[in-house]
Protein backbone atom coordinates (compact mmCIF):
# COMPACT_ATOMS: atom_id res chain seq x y z
CA UNK A 1 0.00 0.00 0.00
CA UNK A 2 1.37 3.58 -0.50
CA UNK A 3 1.81 6.32 1.88
CA UNK A 4 -1.69 7.58 1.80
CA UNK A 5 -2.72 4.93 3.26
CA UNK A 6 -0.45 5.22 6.63
CA UNK A 7 -1.59 9.12 6.42
CA UNK A 8 -5.16 9.99 9.00
CA UNK A 9 -7.90 8.98 6.77
CA UNK A 10 -10.43 11.43 4.78
CA UNK A 11 -14.05 10.66 6.55
CA UNK A 12 -15.58 8.44 4.08
CA UNK A 13 -12.07 6.00 3.96
CA UNK A 14 -12.92 6.32 7.96
CA UNK A 15 -16.43 4.98 7.08
CA UNK A 16 -15.24 2.47 5.00
CA UNK A 17 -12.59 1.07 7.54
CA UNK A 18 -15.11 1.05 10.51
CA UNK A 19 -18.09 -0.32 8.24
CA UNK A 20 -17.06 -3.80 9.13
CA UNK A 21 -16.98 -4.73 5.69
CA UNK A 22 -19.86 -2.69 4.66
CA UNK A 23 -22.30 -3.40 6.94
CA UNK A 24 -22.28 -0.21 8.83
CA UNK A 25 -26.03 0.42 11.03
CA UNK A 26 -28.20 -0.23 7.20
CA UNK A 27 -29.94 -2.98 8.81
CA UNK A 28 -30.68 -1.18 12.14
CA UNK A 29 -31.08 2.21 9.65
CA UNK A 30 -33.77 0.44 7.32
CA UNK A 31 -35.97 -0.82 10.90
CA UNK A 32 -36.44 2.53 11.97
CA UNK A 33 -40.09 3.59 11.42
CA UNK A 34 -39.33 7.17 12.52
CA UNK A 35 -37.86 8.55 9.87
CA UNK A 36 -37.89 7.75 5.75
CA UNK A 37 -33.80 8.43 5.97
CA UNK A 38 -30.96 6.30 7.02
CA UNK A 39 -28.09 7.46 8.62
CA UNK A 40 -25.63 9.48 6.40
CA UNK A 41 -22.49 7.38 6.91
CA UNK A 42 -24.86 4.57 5.95
CA UNK A 43 -26.09 6.27 2.72
CA UNK A 44 -22.75 6.34 1.59
CA UNK A 45 -22.00 2.20 2.41
CA UNK A 46 -25.58 1.63 0.70
CA UNK A 47 -23.78 2.90 -2.63
CA UNK A 48 -21.81 -0.58 -2.14
CA UNK A 49 -24.95 -2.34 -1.83
CA UNK A 50 -26.35 -0.67 -5.40
CA UNK A 51 -28.93 1.90 -3.84
CA UNK A 52 -28.52 5.41 -3.45
CA UNK A 53 -30.65 7.66 -0.80
CA UNK A 54 -32.53 10.28 -2.79
CA UNK A 55 -35.36 13.25 -2.23
CA UNK A 56 -37.75 14.38 -4.69
CA UNK A 57 -36.55 18.27 -4.84
CA UNK A 58 -39.80 19.20 -6.79
CA UNK A 59 -41.19 18.43 -3.25
CA UNK A 60 -38.34 20.40 -0.94
CA UNK A 61 -39.56 23.72 -0.74
CA UNK A 62 -43.21 22.66 0.21
CA UNK A 63 -42.22 20.14 2.71
CA UNK A 64 -39.99 22.25 4.43
CA UNK A 65 -42.71 24.69 4.82
CA UNK A 66 -44.85 22.14 6.47
CA UNK A 67 -42.15 21.39 8.98
CA UNK A 68 -41.84 17.44 7.02
CA UNK A 69 -38.59 16.07 6.46
CA UNK A 70 -37.77 15.79 2.85
CA UNK A 71 -39.43 13.02 0.81
CA UNK A 72 -36.98 10.62 0.98
CA UNK A 73 -37.06 7.26 -1.35
CA UNK A 74 -34.50 5.04 -2.58
CA UNK A 75 -33.05 4.29 -6.45
CA UNK A 76 -31.93 0.37 -6.47
CA UNK A 77 -29.53 -0.49 -9.68
CA UNK A 78 -29.03 -4.03 -11.05
CA UNK A 79 -25.54 -5.03 -11.93
CA UNK A 80 -25.89 -6.98 -14.88
CA UNK A 81 -23.11 -7.41 -16.86
CA UNK A 82 -22.97 -6.71 -20.78
CA UNK A 83 -26.58 -6.18 -19.83
CA UNK A 84 -28.23 -9.08 -20.77
CA UNK A 85 -31.34 -9.80 -19.52
CA UNK A 86 -33.58 -12.99 -20.27
CA UNK A 87 -37.13 -12.49 -20.44
CA UNK A 88 -38.35 -14.17 -17.03
CA UNK A 89 -35.73 -11.68 -15.28
CA UNK A 90 -37.59 -8.97 -17.36
CA UNK A 91 -40.57 -9.67 -15.85
CA UNK A 92 -39.43 -9.61 -12.25
CA UNK A 93 -38.04 -6.50 -12.93
CA UNK A 94 -40.87 -5.03 -14.33
CA UNK A 95 -42.72 -6.43 -11.16
CA UNK A 96 -40.57 -5.00 -9.06
CA UNK A 97 -41.40 -1.10 -11.00
CA UNK A 98 -44.78 -1.30 -10.93
CA UNK A 99 -45.24 -2.59 -7.38
CA UNK A 100 -42.49 -0.51 -5.59
CA UNK A 101 -40.85 1.81 -7.47
CA UNK A 102 -42.04 5.06 -9.43
CA UNK A 103 -41.83 6.00 -12.87
CA UNK A 104 -41.07 2.36 -14.36
CA UNK A 105 -38.01 0.70 -15.18
CA UNK A 106 -34.83 3.21 -16.69
CA UNK A 107 -32.32 1.68 -18.76
CA UNK A 108 -28.92 3.62 -17.57
CA UNK A 109 -25.67 4.54 -19.33
CA UNK A 110 -23.80 1.69 -17.78
CA UNK A 111 -26.51 -1.22 -19.75
CA UNK A 112 -28.29 -1.62 -16.93
CA UNK A 113 -31.61 -1.02 -14.72
CA UNK A 114 -32.36 1.45 -12.29
CA UNK A 115 -35.74 1.59 -10.22
CA UNK A 116 -36.48 5.07 -8.98
CA UNK A 117 -38.91 6.08 -6.05
CA UNK A 118 -38.64 3.04 -4.01
CA UNK A 119 -39.22 3.97 -0.33
CA UNK A 120 -37.25 2.90 2.58
CA UNK A 121 -39.63 0.12 3.76
CA UNK A 122 -39.67 -1.49 0.41
CA UNK A 123 -36.07 -1.62 -0.42
CA UNK A 124 -35.56 -5.18 1.32
CA UNK A 125 -38.50 -6.59 -0.47
CA UNK A 126 -37.42 -4.99 -3.82
CA UNK A 127 -33.46 -6.55 -3.49
CA UNK A 128 -34.66 -10.01 -2.86
CA UNK A 129 -36.86 -9.69 -5.80
CA UNK A 130 -33.83 -8.74 -7.74
CA UNK A 131 -32.13 -11.78 -5.64
CA UNK A 132 -35.01 -14.13 -6.61
CA UNK A 133 -34.66 -13.32 -10.73
CA UNK A 134 -30.86 -14.54 -10.33
CA UNK A 135 -29.64 -11.27 -10.35
CA UNK A 136 -27.87 -8.69 -7.78
CA UNK A 137 -27.07 -5.37 -7.15
CA UNK A 138 -23.97 -5.65 -5.05
CA UNK A 139 -21.24 -3.43 -6.54
CA UNK A 140 -23.56 -1.54 -9.15
CA UNK A 141 -22.24 1.58 -6.94
CA UNK A 142 -19.57 2.62 -4.58
CA UNK A 143 -15.88 2.82 -4.54
CA UNK A 144 -15.45 -0.42 -6.41
CA UNK A 145 -15.21 -1.95 -9.77
CA UNK A 146 -19.50 -1.38 -11.09
CA UNK A 147 -21.25 -2.94 -13.65
CA UNK A 148 -19.10 -4.20 -16.81
CA UNK A 149 -20.18 -3.11 -20.14
CA UNK A 150 -19.31 -4.93 -23.57
CA UNK A 151 -21.00 -3.96 -26.96
CA UNK A 152 -23.85 -5.67 -27.72
CA UNK A 153 -25.49 -8.35 -30.00
CA UNK A 154 -23.04 -11.19 -28.78
CA UNK A 155 -25.08 -13.68 -31.40
CA UNK A 156 -24.11 -11.51 -34.29
CA UNK A 157 -20.82 -13.79 -34.33
CA UNK A 158 -19.53 -16.75 -32.16
CA UNK A 159 -16.51 -14.37 -31.13
CA UNK A 160 -18.96 -11.65 -29.58
CA UNK A 161 -20.15 -14.56 -27.21
CA UNK A 162 -16.90 -15.24 -26.10
CA UNK A 163 -16.31 -11.38 -25.62
CA UNK A 164 -19.56 -11.91 -23.53
CA UNK A 165 -18.17 -14.60 -21.67
CA UNK A 166 -15.04 -12.59 -21.03
CA UNK A 167 -17.12 -9.66 -19.93
CA UNK A 168 -18.55 -12.04 -16.95
CA UNK A 169 -15.67 -13.66 -15.81
CA UNK A 170 -14.38 -9.45 -14.99
CA UNK A 171 -17.63 -8.71 -13.44
CA UNK A 172 -17.65 -12.26 -11.19
CA UNK A 173 -13.92 -11.47 -10.40
CA UNK A 174 -14.38 -8.05 -8.99
CA UNK A 175 -17.40 -8.16 -6.88
CA UNK A 176 -16.80 -8.04 -3.45
CA UNK A 177 -16.43 -10.67 -1.22
CA UNK A 178 -18.19 -9.43 2.34
CA UNK A 179 -21.29 -11.24 3.36
CA UNK A 180 -22.51 -8.06 4.32
CA UNK A 181 -24.97 -8.14 1.64
CA UNK A 182 -26.83 -11.70 2.25
CA UNK A 183 -27.11 -10.74 5.72
CA UNK A 184 -28.74 -7.42 5.17
CA UNK A 185 -30.92 -8.31 2.07
CA UNK A 186 -31.37 -12.24 2.27
CA UNK A 187 -31.45 -14.53 4.67
CA UNK A 188 -29.62 -12.37 7.81
CA UNK A 189 -27.29 -15.03 8.80
CA UNK A 190 -23.77 -14.23 8.67
CA UNK A 191 -22.05 -16.34 6.16
CA UNK A 192 -19.61 -19.61 7.56
CA UNK A 193 -15.78 -19.47 6.10
CA UNK A 194 -16.30 -15.08 5.29
CA UNK A 195 -12.99 -13.69 5.09
CA UNK A 196 -11.82 -11.63 8.08
CA UNK A 197 -10.94 -9.39 4.60
CA UNK A 198 -11.44 -8.15 1.32
CA UNK A 199 -8.61 -10.52 -0.51
CA UNK A 200 -8.72 -7.78 -3.53
CA UNK A 201 -10.45 -4.62 -2.08
CA UNK A 202 -8.65 -4.68 1.56
CA UNK A 203 -10.65 -2.66 4.52
CA UNK A 204 -11.03 0.66 2.10
CA UNK A 205 -11.84 -0.64 -0.85
CA UNK A 206 -11.24 1.66 -3.91
CA UNK A 207 -10.65 5.29 -3.76
CA UNK A 208 -13.26 5.90 -6.03
CA UNK A 209 -15.45 3.91 -8.19
CA UNK A 210 -14.41 1.80 -11.45
CA UNK A 211 -15.45 1.50 -14.43
CA UNK A 212 -14.71 -1.76 -17.28
CA UNK A 213 -15.86 -2.06 -20.85
CA UNK A 214 -14.85 -3.96 -23.97
CA UNK A 215 -15.87 -2.43 -27.57
CA UNK A 216 -15.57 -5.09 -30.73
CA UNK A 217 -14.71 -2.58 -33.62
CA UNK A 218 -15.94 -1.89 -36.00
CA UNK A 219 -18.46 0.03 -33.27
CA UNK A 220 -17.80 1.48 -30.21
CA UNK A 221 -21.16 1.41 -28.49
CA UNK A 222 -20.06 1.05 -25.14
CA UNK A 223 -17.81 4.77 -25.50
CA UNK A 224 -15.00 2.64 -24.62
CA UNK A 225 -12.60 5.76 -24.39
CA UNK A 226 -14.90 6.85 -21.37
CA UNK A 227 -13.72 3.98 -18.97
CA UNK A 228 -11.50 3.60 -16.79
CA UNK A 229 -10.45 -0.05 -17.95
CA UNK A 230 -11.30 0.54 -21.82
CA UNK A 231 -10.56 -3.09 -23.55
CA UNK A 232 -10.68 -3.56 -27.43
CA UNK A 233 -11.54 -7.52 -28.82
CA UNK A 234 -9.41 -7.91 -31.60
CA UNK A 235 -10.81 -10.51 -33.53
CA UNK A 236 -8.94 -11.54 -36.86
CA UNK A 237 -10.05 -14.86 -38.76
CA UNK A 238 -13.29 -15.39 -36.70
CA UNK A 239 -10.96 -15.80 -33.38
CA UNK A 240 -10.16 -13.81 -30.78
CA UNK A 241 -6.89 -12.84 -30.46
CA UNK A 242 -6.66 -10.81 -27.64
CA UNK A 243 -7.60 -6.91 -26.28
CA UNK A 244 -5.95 -3.45 -26.99
CA UNK A 245 -6.00 -1.86 -23.39
CA UNK A 246 -6.82 1.95 -22.58
CA UNK A 247 -6.44 3.20 -19.45
CA UNK A 248 -7.22 5.96 -17.58
CA UNK A 249 -11.10 7.32 -19.04
CA UNK A 250 -13.29 8.88 -16.99
CA UNK A 251 -16.34 11.67 -17.57
CA UNK A 252 -16.28 13.74 -14.46
CA UNK A 253 -15.61 17.08 -13.58
CA UNK A 254 -16.40 19.77 -11.26
CA UNK A 255 -17.38 23.37 -12.57
CA UNK A 256 -14.71 26.07 -11.99
CA UNK A 257 -12.10 23.48 -11.24
CA UNK A 258 -9.15 23.45 -14.02
CA UNK A 259 -7.58 20.35 -11.72
CA UNK A 260 -10.87 18.35 -12.54
CA UNK A 261 -11.78 17.38 -16.54
CA UNK A 262 -13.26 14.33 -18.51
CA UNK A 263 -10.13 12.14 -20.15
CA UNK A 264 -10.07 9.59 -22.84
CA UNK A 265 -8.18 6.72 -21.80
CA UNK A 266 -4.68 5.99 -23.26
CA UNK A 267 -3.87 3.05 -24.93
CA UNK A 268 -0.60 1.15 -23.41
CA UNK A 269 -0.53 -2.24 -25.41
CA UNK A 270 -2.11 -5.22 -25.84
CA UNK A 271 -2.92 -8.87 -24.23
CA UNK A 272 -4.12 -12.22 -25.56
CA UNK A 273 -7.38 -13.97 -23.14
CA UNK A 274 -5.61 -15.74 -20.89
CA UNK A 275 -3.63 -12.84 -19.26
CA UNK A 276 -6.62 -10.41 -19.56
CA UNK A 277 -8.01 -11.36 -15.83
CA UNK A 278 -3.97 -10.98 -14.40
CA UNK A 279 -3.76 -7.27 -16.07
CA UNK A 280 -6.97 -6.30 -15.54
CA UNK A 281 -6.42 -7.03 -11.55
CA UNK A 282 -2.85 -5.62 -12.27
CA UNK A 283 -4.70 -1.97 -13.29
CA UNK A 284 -7.59 -2.34 -10.61
CA UNK A 285 -4.62 -3.26 -7.55
CA UNK A 286 -2.64 -0.32 -8.58
CA UNK A 287 -5.21 2.35 -8.33
CA UNK A 288 -6.32 0.79 -4.94
CA UNK A 289 -2.63 1.11 -3.95
CA UNK A 290 -1.67 4.77 -5.78
CA UNK A 291 -5.70 6.25 -6.17
CA UNK A 292 -5.49 9.50 -4.15
CA UNK A 293 -7.61 8.61 -1.26
CA UNK A 294 -7.03 12.43 0.94
CA UNK A 295 -9.02 14.43 -2.49
CA UNK A 296 -11.97 12.15 -3.60
CA UNK A 297 -12.49 14.78 -6.70
CA UNK A 298 -8.90 13.81 -7.77
CA UNK A 299 -9.28 10.37 -6.95
CA UNK A 300 -10.13 8.49 -9.99
CA UNK A 301 -7.61 6.18 -12.39
CA UNK A 302 -7.26 9.41 -14.18
CA UNK A 303 -5.75 11.49 -11.98
CA UNK A 304 -3.71 9.13 -10.48
CA UNK A 305 -1.89 8.35 -14.15
CA UNK A 306 -1.68 12.05 -15.04
CA UNK A 307 -0.06 12.40 -11.70
CA UNK A 308 1.91 9.67 -11.89
CA UNK A 309 2.71 9.75 -15.37
CA UNK A 310 1.47 7.00 -18.08
CA UNK A 311 4.77 5.65 -18.45
CA UNK A 312 5.17 5.14 -14.63
CA UNK A 313 1.63 3.46 -14.36
CA UNK A 314 2.77 1.11 -17.13
CA UNK A 315 5.91 -0.12 -16.11
CA UNK A 316 3.64 -0.49 -12.49
CA UNK A 317 1.66 -2.50 -14.71
CA UNK A 318 3.77 -4.77 -15.82
CA UNK A 319 5.73 -5.12 -12.66
CA UNK A 320 2.72 -6.63 -11.19
CA UNK A 321 1.57 -8.99 -13.99
CA UNK A 322 4.96 -10.24 -15.02
CA UNK A 323 4.77 -9.92 -18.25
CA UNK A 324 5.36 -6.78 -20.64
CA UNK A 325 2.27 -5.81 -22.80
CA UNK A 326 2.78 -6.33 -26.45
CA UNK A 327 2.50 -3.81 -29.35
CA UNK A 328 -1.44 -2.09 -29.71
CA UNK A 329 -2.74 -3.99 -32.70
CA UNK A 330 -5.06 -2.25 -35.44
CA UNK A 331 -8.47 -1.58 -35.19
CA UNK A 332 -11.57 0.41 -36.40
CA UNK A 333 -14.13 2.05 -35.15
CA UNK A 334 -17.18 3.43 -37.66
CA UNK A 335 -19.25 5.23 -34.49
CA UNK A 336 -20.44 4.80 -31.12
CA UNK A 337 -24.46 4.67 -31.55
CA UNK A 338 -27.31 2.01 -31.70
CA UNK A 339 -27.89 0.29 -34.66
CA UNK A 340 -31.96 0.06 -34.92
CA UNK A 341 -34.67 -2.17 -36.59
CA UNK A 342 -34.13 -6.16 -37.67
CA UNK A 343 -30.93 -7.30 -37.92
CA UNK A 344 -29.76 -11.12 -39.00
CA UNK A 345 -27.05 -13.13 -37.03
CA UNK A 346 -25.09 -15.19 -38.48
CA UNK A 347 -27.09 -18.46 -37.44
CA UNK A 348 -30.17 -17.15 -38.56
CA UNK A 349 -31.42 -15.66 -35.54
CA UNK A 350 -32.50 -11.63 -35.39
CA UNK A 351 -32.03 -8.89 -33.11
CA UNK A 352 -34.42 -6.24 -33.20
CA UNK A 353 -33.23 -2.26 -31.83
CA UNK A 354 -35.45 -0.20 -30.29
CA UNK A 355 -35.21 3.23 -29.63
CA UNK A 356 -36.43 4.19 -26.08
CA UNK A 357 -36.09 7.74 -25.03
CA UNK A 358 -33.51 8.49 -22.33
CA UNK A 359 -34.14 4.60 -21.44
CA UNK A 360 -37.31 5.65 -19.69
CA UNK A 361 -39.66 2.80 -19.66
CA UNK A 362 -43.13 3.66 -18.55
CA UNK A 363 -46.63 4.10 -19.33
CA UNK A 364 -47.63 7.72 -18.86
CA UNK A 365 -49.35 10.51 -20.98
CA UNK A 366 -50.30 7.94 -23.40
CA UNK A 367 -46.99 6.00 -24.08
CA UNK A 368 -47.44 2.26 -22.83
CA UNK A 369 -43.99 1.49 -23.15
CA UNK A 370 -43.28 -0.95 -20.32
CA UNK A 371 -46.70 -2.48 -21.14
CA UNK A 372 -45.36 -3.27 -24.33
CA UNK A 373 -42.22 -4.76 -23.39
CA UNK A 374 -44.20 -6.59 -20.97
CA UNK A 375 -45.85 -8.48 -23.43
CA UNK A 376 -42.49 -9.12 -25.56
CA UNK A 377 -41.56 -10.40 -22.77
CA UNK A 378 -44.15 -12.81 -22.09
CA UNK A 379 -43.84 -14.29 -25.34
CA UNK A 380 -40.15 -14.11 -26.31
CA UNK A 381 -37.76 -17.14 -26.23
CA UNK A 382 -34.27 -15.12 -26.62
CA UNK A 383 -33.15 -12.31 -24.01
CA UNK A 384 -33.23 -8.59 -24.58
CA UNK A 385 -29.75 -6.64 -24.10
CA UNK A 386 -29.73 -3.03 -22.95
CA UNK A 387 -27.02 -0.50 -24.73
CA UNK A 388 -24.74 1.75 -23.19
CA UNK A 389 -27.25 4.60 -25.48
CA UNK A 390 -30.12 3.91 -23.07
CA UNK A 391 -31.79 1.60 -26.04
CA UNK A 392 -32.57 -1.84 -26.06
CA UNK A 393 -32.40 -5.29 -28.02
CA UNK A 394 -35.00 -8.23 -28.40
CA UNK A 395 -32.35 -10.76 -29.26
CA UNK A 396 -32.29 -13.82 -30.79
CA UNK A 397 -35.57 -14.42 -32.33
CA UNK A 398 -36.52 -16.88 -34.71
CA UNK A 399 -38.11 -15.77 -38.21
CA UNK A 400 -41.63 -17.39 -37.80
CA UNK A 401 -41.22 -15.53 -34.22
CA UNK A 402 -41.04 -11.72 -35.49
CA UNK A 403 -44.37 -11.18 -36.89
CA UNK A 404 -46.15 -12.07 -33.51
CA UNK A 405 -42.92 -9.19 -31.94
CA UNK A 406 -43.33 -6.91 -34.80
CA UNK A 407 -46.86 -6.81 -34.03
CA UNK A 408 -46.58 -5.69 -30.37
CA UNK A 409 -44.00 -2.98 -31.25
CA UNK A 410 -46.75 -1.35 -33.08
CA UNK A 411 -49.28 -2.01 -31.39
CA UNK A 412 -47.49 -0.27 -27.68
CA UNK A 413 -45.63 2.69 -29.74
CA UNK A 414 -42.11 0.54 -29.81
CA UNK A 415 -41.97 1.55 -33.26
CA UNK A 416 -40.02 4.96 -32.92
CA UNK A 417 -36.81 4.39 -34.34
CA UNK A 418 -38.75 4.18 -37.60
CA UNK A 419 -39.60 8.02 -37.31
CA UNK A 420 -36.92 9.16 -35.52
CA UNK A 421 -34.84 12.52 -36.46
CA UNK A 422 -31.22 11.91 -36.58
CA UNK A 423 -30.30 13.96 -33.62
CA UNK A 424 -32.98 12.34 -31.44
CA UNK A 425 -31.74 8.89 -32.30
CA UNK A 426 -28.39 10.05 -30.99
CA UNK A 427 -29.76 11.46 -27.62
CA UNK A 428 -28.82 10.71 -24.48
CA UNK A 429 -30.09 12.50 -21.05
CA UNK A 430 -29.12 12.02 -17.63
CA UNK A 431 -32.00 11.49 -15.04
CA UNK A 432 -31.24 14.37 -13.33
CA UNK A 433 -34.51 16.37 -11.58
CA UNK A 434 -36.32 15.81 -9.52
CA UNK A 435 -34.04 12.81 -7.97
CA UNK A 436 -30.10 13.34 -8.48
CA UNK A 437 -29.03 15.46 -5.59
CA UNK A 438 -26.22 16.66 -7.38
CA UNK A 439 -28.11 18.10 -10.43
CA UNK A 440 -28.03 21.71 -11.06
CA UNK A 441 -30.70 21.71 -14.27
CA UNK A 442 -32.47 19.88 -16.11
CA UNK A 443 -31.71 16.89 -18.39
CA UNK A 444 -34.22 13.85 -19.06
CA UNK A 445 -37.35 16.02 -18.55
CA UNK A 446 -36.12 18.68 -20.49
CA UNK A 447 -34.13 16.88 -23.47
CA UNK A 448 -37.28 16.15 -25.28
CA UNK A 449 -38.74 19.52 -25.49
CA UNK A 450 -35.18 20.71 -26.63
CA UNK A 451 -34.70 17.98 -29.40
CA UNK A 452 -37.89 19.08 -30.77
CA UNK A 453 -36.78 22.63 -30.92
CA UNK A 454 -33.70 21.63 -32.11
CA UNK A 455 -35.36 19.41 -35.29
CA UNK A 456 -36.90 22.42 -35.97
CA UNK A 457 -33.23 24.00 -36.90
CA UNK A 458 -32.07 21.30 -38.46
CA UNK A 459 -35.22 20.69 -41.02
CA UNK A 460 -35.09 23.98 -41.64
CA UNK A 461 -31.52 23.71 -43.21
CA UNK A 462 -32.31 20.22 -44.58
CA UNK A 463 -30.49 18.19 -41.83
CA UNK A 464 -33.45 16.45 -40.08
CA UNK A 465 -32.22 12.69 -40.76
CA UNK A 466 -28.33 13.88 -39.84
CA UNK A 467 -26.95 11.66 -37.54
CA UNK A 468 -25.77 14.34 -34.98
CA UNK A 469 -24.80 13.45 -31.67
CA UNK A 470 -26.71 15.07 -28.62
CA UNK A 471 -26.03 14.72 -24.76
CA UNK A 472 -27.31 16.38 -21.98
CA UNK A 473 -26.31 16.10 -18.26
CA UNK A 474 -28.04 18.07 -15.32
CA UNK A 475 -24.29 18.22 -13.79
CA UNK A 476 -20.71 18.22 -15.07
CA UNK A 477 -20.23 14.62 -13.58
CA UNK A 478 -21.29 13.22 -16.83
CA UNK A 479 -23.12 10.35 -16.54
CA UNK A 480 -24.33 10.97 -19.46
CA UNK A 481 -21.12 10.87 -21.37
CA UNK A 482 -21.55 14.47 -22.54
CA UNK A 483 -17.87 15.45 -23.39
CA UNK A 484 -18.42 12.63 -26.36
CA UNK A 485 -21.16 14.03 -27.83
CA UNK A 486 -20.98 16.30 -30.93
CA UNK A 487 -23.72 19.03 -29.23
CA UNK A 488 -23.63 18.94 -25.41
CA UNK A 489 -25.05 20.86 -22.92
CA UNK A 490 -24.09 20.66 -19.17
CA UNK A 491 -26.05 22.20 -16.40
CA UNK A 492 -24.95 25.11 -14.90
CA UNK A 493 -28.19 26.52 -13.25
CA UNK A 494 -31.71 25.99 -13.93
CA UNK A 495 -32.21 26.69 -17.12
CA UNK A 496 -28.58 27.57 -17.66
CA UNK A 497 -25.84 25.02 -19.37
CA UNK A 498 -22.56 24.78 -21.01
CA UNK A 499 -22.73 24.32 -24.43
CA UNK A 500 -20.03 22.00 -25.83
CA UNK A 501 -19.38 20.89 -29.38
CA UNK A 502 -16.79 19.10 -31.85
CA UNK A 503 -16.54 15.28 -30.05
CA UNK A 504 -16.02 13.22 -33.28
CA UNK A 505 -18.79 10.59 -34.36
CA UNK A 506 -16.53 7.44 -32.98
CA UNK A 507 -15.82 8.17 -29.11
CA UNK A 508 -12.05 9.39 -29.95
CA UNK A 509 -12.37 12.95 -29.20
CA UNK A 510 -13.85 14.86 -26.32
CA UNK A 511 -15.35 18.15 -27.25
CA UNK A 512 -15.03 21.56 -25.56
CA UNK A 513 -16.86 24.63 -24.09
CA UNK A 514 -18.13 26.51 -27.09
CA UNK A 515 -20.44 29.21 -25.30
CA UNK A 516 -20.39 29.10 -21.61
CA UNK A 517 -23.67 29.50 -18.66
CA UNK A 518 -26.29 30.22 -21.21
CA UNK A 519 -30.10 30.22 -21.91
CA UNK A 520 -31.97 27.97 -24.45
CA UNK A 521 -32.33 31.19 -26.91
CA UNK A 522 -28.59 31.54 -26.85
CA UNK A 523 -28.30 27.92 -27.49
CA UNK A 524 -30.86 27.92 -29.86
CA UNK A 525 -29.35 30.81 -31.95
CA UNK A 526 -26.00 29.55 -31.68
CA UNK A 527 -26.74 26.75 -33.12
CA UNK A 528 -28.99 27.83 -36.16
CA UNK A 529 -26.02 29.39 -37.06
CA UNK A 530 -23.74 26.72 -37.13
CA UNK A 531 -26.60 24.20 -38.72
CA UNK A 532 -26.70 26.75 -41.81
CA UNK A 533 -22.74 26.94 -42.26
CA UNK A 534 -22.78 22.90 -41.96
CA UNK A 535 -25.37 22.59 -44.00
CA UNK A 536 -23.82 25.26 -46.80
CA UNK A 537 -20.31 23.67 -46.61
CA UNK A 538 -19.86 20.29 -45.12
CA UNK A 539 -18.17 17.68 -46.88
CA UNK A 540 -19.32 14.56 -48.35
CA UNK A 541 -20.05 12.53 -45.21
CA UNK A 542 -18.58 15.12 -42.88
CA UNK A 543 -19.97 14.40 -39.35
CA UNK A 544 -20.92 18.08 -37.76
CA UNK A 545 -18.05 17.44 -35.18
CA UNK A 546 -15.93 17.03 -37.79
CA UNK A 547 -16.60 20.09 -39.99
CA UNK A 548 -16.62 22.45 -36.46
CA UNK A 549 -12.77 21.48 -36.60
CA UNK A 550 -12.12 21.59 -39.99
CA UNK A 551 -13.94 25.27 -40.60
CA UNK A 552 -12.05 27.14 -38.36
CA UNK A 553 -15.19 27.41 -35.80
CA UNK A 554 -13.16 25.10 -33.16
CA UNK A 555 -9.46 24.66 -32.44
CA UNK A 556 -7.51 21.75 -33.66
CA UNK A 557 -8.27 19.34 -30.96
CA UNK A 558 -4.97 18.86 -28.18
CA UNK A 559 -5.42 15.26 -28.74
CA UNK A 560 -5.54 12.91 -31.77
CA UNK A 561 -8.37 11.68 -33.23
CA UNK A 562 -7.28 8.21 -32.42
CA UNK A 563 -6.37 8.58 -28.76
CA UNK A 564 -2.06 9.10 -28.77
CA UNK A 565 -0.42 5.86 -27.48
CA UNK A 566 2.01 8.32 -24.83
CA UNK A 567 4.21 5.15 -24.32
CA UNK A 568 5.49 2.67 -26.96
CA UNK A 569 3.93 -0.58 -26.40
CA UNK A 570 6.55 -3.50 -25.94
CA UNK A 571 7.50 -5.60 -28.82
Amino acid sequence: MNSLMKSPLAPLEQIKVDSRYLRGTITEGLADPVTGAIADSDTKLLKFHGSYMQDDRDLRDERRKQKLEPAYSFMIRARLPGGVVTPKQWLAFDHIATTWATRGLRITTRQTFQWHGIIKRDVKPSMQAIHDALATTLAACGDVNRQVVSSVNPQLSSQHQVVQDWTEQLSTHFLPRTGAYHEIWLNGEKIVGEPEEEPLYGHTYLPRKFKIGIAIPPLNDIDVFANDLGLIAIIENGQLQGFNVAVGGGMGATHGDDTTYPRLGSLIGFVKPEQLIAVAEGVVTTQRDYGNRKERQHARLKYTIDHRGLEWFKAELEQRVGFALQSVRDYHFDHNGDRFGWIKGEDGQWHLGLYIESGRLWDEEGLRLLTGVREIARIHKGEFRLTCNQNMIVANVATRDKAAIDKLVAEYGLDGYKRQSGIRRYNIACVALPTCGLAMAESERYAPELLTKLESLLDGHGLLNEPIQFRISGCPNGCSRPYLGEIALVGRAPGRYDLRLGADFTGRRLNIVYRENITEPEILAALDTLFGAYAKDRLNDEKFGDYLIRSGTLPEPTQNLIPIVLVQASA
